[in-house]
C-alpha cells in the first residue's frame, strides 16, 4: 500500500500585503529585459514621440533606458506614475471597451519598480524645469532636461536572484531587446529609433515621413526587414464592408501591408509580422487566415514572410486578455478571418510575370517605332492601360480565357470529365516574344520549355504550369456551380468504404459531424454516429478515395467547428481539385509543338497564382541577359 501523503495544516484566508501583490503583478509583464523595453516604448509612443532612444547595458539586465521626446508628465502626477493602477490612458468602463492606446493596464511602472530600481526624470511640455523620481524612496528633485520622459531600470530582478538566475546570456537578452524594438519600428515609421548597448549604436531607424503613408511604410519596411523583403513581396490593401450596417460605408476591416511571395518563404517562421491597430500581436485566427491564403502556393512545410496591419474598430476587439498584451479576441473573428485571407489571397494571386514585366518597362523607357513599342502594345491588348491592374482582373481573364482542356458540361457529374490536352492549333503570333513569357524556343527532354523575352531567356515546367491551369479552372467551375440555382447544384462524386473507418471523436467532433451533415454529403463525405463516442465514415470522394479517411474526416471536422462552413468547404474542396489538376495536367516526356507550347505561355499570364503549382514549386525562372553575359564573361 502507498504512504498516505502527510497532511497541510490548513491557513487561513487573508489579503496579500502589497509587496508580495507587486511582485506577482511582476512576474505576469516583466519576464525579461525585453519586456520592459516593450512596456516603455508602449508608454514613449502613447505620449506622442516622434524620436526614442533605447540605451542598454549587459543586455539590459544592468541598465535600461528609454529616453523621449513626448509631451512629458506633470510634476504633480509624476508621484502617481508608479503606482499601482494609475494611468492617463483609461478612467471608465467604456474606455476599457475601445482602448486606442498601446497601454492602458497602469500596471507596468509598478511592476518594473518591484524588481528593480527604477526612476523616472521628465519635462512636461509648456513647463521650463524638469523632475526626477526616485522609485525606491519617492523623492523628486528639480533636474536638467529638454520636454519629454527618460526611464532609467537598473539591475533587473537584483531583489529575485532567483528569477535572475532564469535569464539567458546578454548577447540573448541584446537580441531579444532589439526584436521589441523592431516590432515597435515596423508599426510607426512616423517615429525614429536607436538602440545603443554599452556605448555602441547598434541599431537606428530614422523618421520616414507620416504614419499610413505609402512611401513612408515602404521605407520602413526596407530599413527594418531589408530591401529584399520589399523586392520580394506584393502589395496588400483590402478593406471589408459590413453590408448590415446602412448608415455607413466605413470599412469593417482593412488589412494593410507587403506579403511575401511563395519564393520568399522561409524554413522559419521568424519574418511574420502583424499588427492589430498599431499593436504587435500573436493570434491563431490572423495566422491560419495567412497560412490558409498561401496553402496553394508554399511548397512542403515553407513558411510564409509578411507584415500586415490590420485597422478595425476598438469597440469590436478586446485587448484586455493578457497582461503582455500580446494577445486579444475580436468579436467577429469570422469577419477579420474572411478580410484577411482575401486581402493576402488577391495581393497573391497577380503572376509575377506580368510585374516583372512592368517593372523591366519602368527601368527601360519605351520609344516609339521600337521593340520597347511592340511590348507596350502588346501588354496594353493583353491587360488595357486604363483599368488597374488588380488579381480580381486576372482570375477574371483565367476564367474567360478560351478553353484549352475540358469544360465541363452542367449536366456531367463532377470528376467524370477528364482534362484534354492543348490543342494543336493556336493564333501564332509573332508579338508574342514581347508577351511577360516570351515566345517558345524549344522543348527539353520533355520536361521543360525554353522561351524567349525583352529580359532574356524563360525556362518553364510545363507540369507544374498546366497544373496550375487546371486547377484554377476547376476552382472557377465549382465557384460558377455554387452561384447556381441549389436545386441544380452537384455534390463531388464518393465512392462507398469496403469497410467503414471508426474512430473515437470528441463531444465537437461528433457534434459537428450531426449539425453539418449535409454540408459533409456536398464534400462526399458520410459521417454519422457509430455510438456516443464513436464516429463511422462510409463514403470518401472519390478522388480520395485512396487517403486516409479519418485524417481526412478529423480534418473537415475540425475547419467546420472553428470556421464558417463555406471555408470548410472551400478548403476540402481546392484539396480534391489539386488532386485531380495534379493527375490530368501534362506529364514529363509530352511532345508538344510551338504552337502548343505558346498557348500554355499565354494561358499562364493569364493565370492567377500562376507561378507555382498547387503544391508550391514554381512553375517557371527567369534568367536575365545580365546574368548570361556573366556566365559567359561578356564584356570583361
Amino acid at each position: 500500500m502507498p504512504a498516505c501523503p502527510p497532511t497541510t495544516p490548513r491557513r487561513p484566508i487573508c489579503e496579500l500585503p502589497n509587496e508580495l501583490i507587486s511582485q506577482i503583478a511582476a512576474g505576469e509583464i516583466v519576464e525579461r529585459p525585453a519586456s520592459v523595453v516593450r512596456e516603455l516604448l508602449d508608454n514613449a509612443l502613447d505620449a506622442g514621440a516622434h524620436q526614442v532612444m533605447v540605451r542598454l547595458l549587459a543586455g539590459g539586465v544592468r541598465f535600461i533606458g528609454v529616453e523621449d521626446d513626448g509631451f512629458g508628465i506633470l510634476p504633480n502626477e509624476l508621484p502617481m506614475a508608479l503606482k499601482r493602477h494609475a494611468t492617463s490612458k483609461i478612467d471608465c468602463l467604456s474606455d476599457l471597451e475601445s482602448v486606442n492606446t498601446m497601454g492602458f493596464r497602469g500596471e507596468a511602472l509598478a511592476a518594473i519598480n518591484s524588481v528593480a530600481a527604477c526612476s523616472i526624470l521628465s519635462m512636461a511640455r509648456g513647463h521650463h524645469h524638469a523632475y526626477l523620481l526616485d522609485g525606491q524612496t519617492g523623492e523628486i528633485k528639480p533636474v536638467a532636461r529638454s520636454v519629454g520622459t527618460t526611464v532609467e531600470v537598473k539591475e533587473l530582478f537584483s531583489n529575485m536572484p532567483a528569477r535572475r538566475k532564469f535569464l539567458k546570456t546578454d548577447v540573448t537578452e541584446l537580441a531579444h531587446c532589439i526584436e521589441a524594438v523592431r516590432r515597435h519600428a515596423l508599426a510607426r515609421p512616423d517615429v525614429g529609433f536607436a538602440v545603443w548597448h554599452d556605448g555602441k549604436l547598434i541599431e537606428q531607424w530614422r523618421r520616414c515621413g507620416e504614419l499610413n503613408s505609402l512611401p513612408a511604410t515602404e521605407q520602413r519596411l526596407a530599413d527594418v526587414l531589408g530591401s529584399d523583403f520589399v523586392e520580394r513581396s506584393v502589395w496588400v490593401d483590402f478593406a471589408s464592408n459590413d453590408k448590415t450596417r446602412q448608415m455607413s460605408c466605413a470599412p469593417v476591416v482593412r488589412v494593410w501591408g507587403r506579403a511575401g511571395t511563395a519564393d520568399a518563404a522561409r524554413s522559419r517562421s521568424d519574418l511574420q509580422f502583424c499588427y492589430v491597430n498599431g499593436r504587435f500581436v500573436r493570434d491563431k485566427v490572423i495566422t491560419h487566415a495567412v497560412h490558409h491564403a498561401y496553402q496553394d502556393v508554399l511548397h512542403g512545410q515553407r513558411q510564409p514572410v509578411y507584415a500586415l496591419n490590420v485597422e478595425i474598430d476598438p469597440t469590436r476587439v478586446d485587448v484586455n486578455v493578457h497582461p503582455t498584451k500580446i494577445e486579444l479576441r475580436f468579436r467577429d473573428p469570422r469577419d477579420v478571418h474572411h478580410a484577411i485571407f482575401h486581402a493576402v489571397e488577391n495581393a497573391l494571386a497577380t503572376p509575377l510575370s506580368m510585374q516583372s514585366a512592368n517593372l523591366y518597362l519602368s527601368v527601360n523607357p519605351v520609344r516609339s517605332g521600337g521593340v520597347e513599342d511592340d511590348v507596350m502594345k502588346t501588354l496594353d491588348t493583353a491587360v488595357p492601360s486604363h483599368q488597374p491592374l488588380t488579381p480580381a482582373r486576372y482570375a477574371q481573364a483565367a476564367i474567360n480565357f478560351e478553353a484549352t482542356y475540358t469544360v465541363r458540361d452542367p449536366t456531367t457529374p463532377w470528376g467524370n470529365s477528364t482534362p484534354t490536352q492543348i490543342p494543336e492549333t493556336y493564333p501564332y503570333q509573332e508579338t508574342s516574344f514581347n508577351q511577360p513569357l516570351g515566345q517558345a524556343l524549344a522543348q527539353l527532354q520533355g520536361i521543360y520549355i525554353l522561351t524567349e523575352n525583352v529580359q532574356g531567356l524563360v525556362i518553364v515546367d510545363i507540369h507544374a504550369a498546366h497544373e496550375r491551369i487546371l486547377y484554377e479552372r476547376l476552382k472557377a467551375q465549382w465557384q460558377d456551380n455554387l452561384r447556381g440555382d441549389e436545386q441544380h447544384r452537384s455534390a463531388l462524386p464518393c465512392q462507398a468504404l469496403l469497410i467503414p473507418a471508426t474512430f473515437a471523436a470528441t463531444p465537437t467532433e461528433i457534434d459537428t459531424a450531426q449539425n453539418h451533415a449535409i454540408t459533409l454529403n456536398t464534400l462526399g463525405l458520410d459521417i454519422t454516429p457509430f455510438s456516443a463516442k464513436t464516429l463511422v465514415v462510409r463514403t470518401m470522394p472519390t478522388a480520395l478515395a485512396k487517403g486516409d479517411a479519418i485524417e481526412l474526416t478529423r480534418s473537415v471536422l475540425a475547419e467546420l467547428a472553428h470556421l464558417d462552413v463555406s471555408t470548410a468547404i472551400e478548403h476540402a474542396v481546392n484539396e480534391l481539385f489539386a488532386t485531380m489538376a495534379c493527375h490530368g495536367a501534362l506529364h514529363a516526356n509530352c511532345s508538344l509543338t510551338l504552337e502548343e507550347m505558346n498557348a500554355l505561355l499565354r494561358q499562364m499570364e493569364t493565370t492567377a497564382r500562376s507561378d507555382q503549382c498547387n503544391h508550391g514549386r514554381p512553375t517557371w525562372r527567369q534568367i536575365s541577359l545580365k546574368e548570361l553575359d556573366a556566365m559567359f564573361m561578356r564584356g570583361r
